[in-house]
């Protein structure tokens, strides 16, 4: 019934509980979910995962926050795409929220990373999954010069201004946890807008447990409270929205139906 579309399940905090994770989910009636790579380090746990389950999926990529790691490279990403459950290139994008000293100008490594996904999208034919947090104008721009073609902006948190821009590069936009936070009028009134056929739902769990677990650790299980959420934005069923996010997480993720 529910599709959590981006979530962290090879995390030690969520690994280690994975079949009460499971457990909990198929009684909350959430029926799939994308684990999302962040480091190529982690790739073979990630997709291991994937593998190993037949409601799991997996993506390859290398977070914009992430230092010190193995830097990707366009040809690295599309081999790792090939294998089995492979269904999207991220996490990427670009984050200027932690600068520690350095001005936007110095995180050109980032963007260059971000181009890199890109590439590799369009090589691949794979949607990206696009973390941006204080950098929505570079992350619009350089998915325009790249030509990017489809993905979804996870974990949305920006302004109207940047979702509608999202949307007219064709991409859709996943709201989170955040949605259900007593401060985050703002993004509910952008979710209220974005039309249902371009929504997904996540909990980028382990983080952002929606309210009335926030504060704890996210699991995917959780995914039906930001689905409350949405249905009461929109004045819908909560089946409405759990059946359209499913259908466009099929959408945006062909291979990862419900077969």
């Amino acid at each position: 019934m529910f599709v959590d579309s981006h979530c962290h399940l090879a995390f030690p905090e969520l690994k280690a509980r994975l079949p009460e994770i499971r457990a909990a989910m198929a009684e909350a009636q959430v029926d799939r979910a994308l684990c999302i790579c962040t480091t190529l380090e982690e790739f073979d746990e990630v997709q291991g995962l994937a593998a190993a389950h037949d409601n799991f999926w997996a993506s390859v990529g290398v977070h914009p926050d992430n230092e010190d790691v193995r830097e990707p490279d366009v040809a690295t990403l599309v081999d790792l795409a090939a294998r089995p459950r492979v269904v999207a290139i991220g996490e990427t994008g670009l984050d200027y929220y932690r600068l520690d000293g350095r001005s936007v100008a110095d995180m050109e490594w980032q963007r260059e990373r971000f181009r890199v996904h890109i590439r590799a999208s369009r090589a691949t034919g794979l949607p990206l999954i696009i973390h941006t947090r204080s950098a929505s104008d570079d992350t619009v721009r350089l998915l325009g010069e790249e030509g990017a073609e489809a993905g979804v902006f996870h974990c949305f948190t920006e302004s109207m201004e940047v979702a509608r821009a999202a949307l007219d590069l064709g991409f859709y936009i996943s709201f989170s946890g955040i949605l259900t936070f007593k401060n985050a009028a703002d993004l509910r009134e952008v979710a209220a807008w974005v039309p249902l056929d371009r929504c997904l739902i996540e909990t980028d769990s382990p983080y952002l447990a929606p309210v009335p677990y926030r504060g704890k650790t996210n699991n995917p299980s959780y995914v039906p409270f930001v689905a409350r959420q949405i249905a009461e934005l929109k004045g819908l069923a909560v089946e409405a929205v759990a059946e359209a996010t499913s259908e466009n997480f099929e959408r945006l993720f062909p291979v990862a139906d419900r077969r």
